[in-house]
This record gives structure tokens, sequence and C-alpha cells, in this order.
């Protein structure tokens, strides 16, 4: 049997006000109301007003918590292969408009230190290029299956999986964006999710300096949303990979505390220029083969994440 259509109206009144008349909601609220969206219970009417209401509103950390409860409800929780280091997930929603994504460069690094690193996002993005299709030049399918992914964590230790094989149903909602025009809280959300059934380590990024704040106040005020840690930093073109122009300023997000492990800095004008592949994904790949080979020198910014990373998520 259906379930019965929820109504929006209540809300949409407190958050449909504008950004200067909008009112938040509480946690519980806005968990409810994110429930009812991912489960089809929202017409197509209060959906697209709830989405842009929040689009022009934005999120408070208590809302975040909410909705990030809901979605993670649709998630089955992936196992942490047996070994030294907790797991690492990795967002990979915006990939490559201008110079190119180094994510997946980042995921072989750890894995190949042993650790465990899921990679999820889009497979396709008009105008970019996504992490999805430089994996599968280097010989790593997108899951199609949950067990695909743990079977890929087990076996080599990496393992990239679209969104739409992580939770249809958050995939259902970022679609949207080819409707509406613009992203919506979704793509905020499916940057935080925790995959693991034993938490483990979150990338987390941001490109705007007011979502620095919020993303650092929502793990600060929720602590049971934040476990496993995260690590926070601007993210290159929208991606979780350390920028080669400038080391960035990165957070660890724990306990319900914030600590900068890592200060930003210019990098030296007397240093030898990166030399990074153009932004196509064949001609990325094929870098990343030679960084891995040792045959071209990884970027300092990038080894000096990795390194921070096997730190943090090392088993006492």
């Amino acid at each position: 049997m259906t379930e019965m259509t929820f109504s929006c109206a209540r809300f949409i009144k407190e958050i449909g006000r504008g950004p200067n008349g909008a009112r938040p909601l509480s946690r519980d609220d806005a968990h409810d109301l994110y429930s009812a969206m991912l489960n089809g219970r929202v017409t197509d009417v209060e959906l697209g007003a709830v989405l842009l209401a929040y689009r022009l509103k934005g999120e408070t950390p208590a809302e975040l918590s909410g909705m990030l409860v809901a979605a993670h409800s649709t998630l089955d929780l992936l196992a942490t292969p047996a070994g030294a280091h907790r797991a690492v997930s990795i967002p990979s929603y915006n990939g490559a408009r201008k110079q190119a994504n180094l994510t997946p460069l980042l995921a072989l690094r750890l894995a190949r230190e042993g650790v465990p690193v899921l990679v999820h996002g889009v497979t396709e993005d008009p105008g970019r290029v996504t992490s999805a299709e430089i994996f599968a030049r280097l010989g790593v399918a997108a899951a199609a299956e949950v067990t695909d992914i743990n079977e890929a964590l087990a076996r080599n230790h990496v393992a990239f999986a679209p969104i739409s094989t992580l939770s249809p149903r958050l995939a259902r909602l970022l679609s949207l964006r080819r409707v509406l025009g613009v992203r919506n809280s979704t793509h905020t959300l499916v940057k935080l999710l925790q995959p693991f059934r034993e938490p483990g380590l979150r990338l987390v990024n941001y490109t705007h300096p007011a979502y620095r704040d919020s993303l650092s106040s929502l793990f600060r005020e929720h602590p049971e949303i934040g476990a496993g840690g995260a690590l926070l930093a601007r993210g290159t073109e929208g991606e979780a990979v350390a920028d080669t122009r400038r080391q960035v300023q990165i957070d660890w997000l724990h306990d319900g505390i914030a600590e900068t492990l890592i200060e930003p800095e210019r990098r030296d004008t007397d240093a030898p220029p990166v030399v990074l592949p153009d932004r196509e994904a064949d001609a990325t790949a094929r870098w990343i083969e030679a960084a891995l080979a040792g045959d071209v020198p990884t970027p300092p910014e990038i080894e000096r994440q990795v390194e921070t990373i096997k730190r943090l998520v090392a088993k006492e």
C-alpha cells in the first residue's frame, strides 16, 4: 500500500519567505520533511517549492543534521576490510572544469598504503570531467551493486560507487538539478555521507567560505552525526583532493571539536612548478599512472594530504 502524501504547506510557510524572512525548521521537522521527500511522499509542486526555498534560504546546522539522519537511513552500510586502517570516504560530485581532477590519484595513493577508500559521486556531468570517467580509464569499474563495493574494497582497497548504487533515493533528488536548473540541499548532504558500518573518516569540502562555518558548526553541535571524524578543507573546483596551487587550511572535526591540522600557505615561488596534465579523462588517467609508477612526482600538497589521512585512520 502506498504511503499517504506528506503535506508540506506548514514547512514551506516557514522556509519559503525568502533569504531575509525565512525561518529555520527544527531538527526533527527537517528530518521528517526530508525523509518524506526521499520516500516519494511529496507532490512534485511541493517538492520543487521546498528545494527552491532551501536554495534561497540555506540550511542551518540543525536542519542539515536532521536531513543527514534521513539520508543515512537510505544506505546499506558497507563493511570495512580487515586491516590496520579505518576506511575513508571521498565524495566526488563536481569533477574538473578547468584543471585536472586528481581525486582518483588521492584514492589510489591511499589504497596503495593499505587504506580502504570509497569514492562516491556522479558518473557524468556535462562540461566537467568526473572521477568516474578517470577511474574507468584506470580499470576501476563503477560498482553496480553494494556487494560490488564491498568486494572491491576487500580485494583492492579502493572502489568507486555512483550515488545511484549507494542510494537510489538520494540520486533521484540529486537529479532534479537538471529539471530545476540549480543545485539543492541534496548536493550538500551527499558530500557528508558516512557510508560505513564502522564509521570511517570523511573528506568534506566547501567552495564558499560561509559553508566552512556552517559545516564546522554541524560537526561541533551535532557530534552524534560526526562519528569517525571529518577532514574539512576548501575544495579544488569542488573536489576534496588537495589544491596543487596552494596549501589550504585543513581542519579535523571530531568529538565535537574542530582542530586545525594544516595552516594555509602559498607555494614557494622558488619551488619548481607542478606540471599537471590536461583535464581530459585520458590525459589525466595516463598522468596518474605515471605518478603511481614514480615517473612523475606527486604534488607535495597531495602527499601531505595522504600522510595526514594515514595518521588519522591508523588503528591503535
